[in-house]
């Protein structure tokens, strides 16, 4: 059988659907042959860090109990520290989460009586309750003495340096965080060349300032990371980007080594930090994954790519544009509407491997202050990195998608969500 005939007796994709993704796939092939090129120079970057540590079977082990001298923990962290160009790092799978990676590190820098400013405005929701902007929890930044700053972003959506510069004024500040990728606004991921000035102009008015930068969906999306370009310190999530889809769970965070070790004592104690960890037989799914994250975040840019081509020629506003430079692997689309929204994350979900027939809806997200409807069907459960869809049930009513383990499966995904959403245009 034909493709175009299997999708429609197996999937109900419409010849309509079908021939709409196939004229945008044609559309963005150049784009395509720029992902591959970044792939082949990141893969390369990781197989020679590889080869400089002399991986062996005997990296691939578990350690037990404190896990002291685990070979294979202790070696990914200098192939991390390697590939993100810093003096240090810390890879862990007892860090459940990106948020926990960010929370980590937050509370493993700030001082009471010291600031936090967001430099690209209002943070991720997860972040709110962290920082104290939301909730009365006595565990928040707040409530441990720590004052944070907001630095609006420009009309445009990019960073206002004037008003950072201004706000850098305060003697107080001690962390200025960037965050790279967009989270629930509607405003543009950030490349390295966005986030470069406002990097010089904090280490030239302020080197006493940390400059930290939420990494989450950006890894290996271009050829260097935030590190290489002037911050002290980036952290995210194993189960999105550097995990390739194989990482069962973890964080991890690189940077100064000065500052990973003030970092460390708060993942386990001072005095302690980063010398224990079991491992648990993490290893082998943390190294294989790392490997693959090259390639598989080259199949996540083209499932993103096309999926703006495909929205754009539907005539809806999308986010980045299909011939963009890209900051991470998200790609959003305003519907304007919530019922477009759950029609197109219902469409990613029916492409899925995993729980393919289940039909997703709203509902009270831990974390979160909106119903969120959120498309997952992954390998690893809430593995970003894996063909997901989510949005936030509030106007602009924008899906956020990202992922896709191979470009075939994420093209597949994108043609049941174009048909879902055409036949509610009809």
């Amino acid at each position: 059988m034909e493709i175009a005939e299997i999708l429609k007796s197996e999937y109900g994709v419409s010849n309509r659907a079908y021939e709409l993704v196939q004229k945008a796939e044609e559309a963005v092939r150049p784009q395509f042959a720029g992902i591959d090129q970044r792939a082949e120079l990141n893969q390369i970057k990781v197989l020679n860090s590889f080869s400089r540590h002399r991986v062996s079977e005997a990296h691939l082990g578990l350690s037990t109990g404190y896990g002291y001298d685990d070979l294979g923990r202790d070696t990914l962290e200098k192939i991390y520290a390697d590939v993100f160009g810093t003096d240090s790092a810390l890879v862990r799978h007892t860090i459940v989460s990106g948020t926990h990676a960010l929370c980590t590190t937050l509370f493993g820098l700030l001082r009471p009586g010291d600031t936090l400013v967001s430099a690209t405005g209002a943070p991720y929701d997860t972040l709110e309750e962290i920082i104290g902007k939301r909730g009365n929890s006595n565990s928040s930044l707040k409530a441990w003495g720590i004052d944070y700053k907001e630095v609006d972003l420009r009309p445009d959506g990019h960073i206002d340096l004037e008003a950072l510069s201004a706000v850098l004024s305060d003697k107080t500040v001690r962390v200025v965080e960037l965050q790279r990728s967009k989270g629930y606004a509607w405003r543009p991921s950030y490349t390295l060349a966005d986030m470069e000035p406002a990097i010089a102009l904090i280490k030239k008015k302020r080197p006493d300032v940390y400059v930290m930068v939420d990494n989450c969906y950006g890894e290996f999306v271009e050829t260097k990371e935030p590190t290489q370009i002037g911050a002290d310190i980036v952290a995210g999530s194993l189960i999105k980007n550097p995990g390739g889809g194989l990482a069962l769970t973890g964080g991890y965070l690189a940077g100064r080594a000065d500052l990973v070790e003030q970092i460390s004592y708060r993942l386990t104690s001072p005095g302690i930090g980063s010398e224990v960890g079991a491992s648990l037989g993490m290893n082998r799914h943390m190294y294989q994954g790392f490997f693959m994250a090259t390639h598989v975040v080259a199949q996540a840019m083209k499932t993103a790519v096309l999926t703006a081509k495909v929205f754009e020629q539907l005539g809806y506003d999308v986010s980045p544009s299909a011939d963009a430079v890209r900051g991470d692997i998200i790609q959003s689309v305003k519907f304007d509407d919530p019922d477009l929204l759950c029609a197109f994350c219902r469409g990613i979900q029916r492409g899925a491997p995993i729980d393919s027939f289940v039909t997703p809806e709203p509902w009270d997200m831990p974390g979160y202050e909106n119903q969120v409807i959120m498309a997952a069907g992954a390998f690893v459960s809430g593995s970003s990195i894996e063909i997901s869809a989510d949005g936030p049930i509030r106007p602009p009513y924008a899906a956020y998608m990202q992922g896709g383990l191979t470009y075939e499966s994420g093209k597949l995904s994108v043609m049941c969500a174009a048909h879902n959403v055409m036949e509610l245009q009809k």
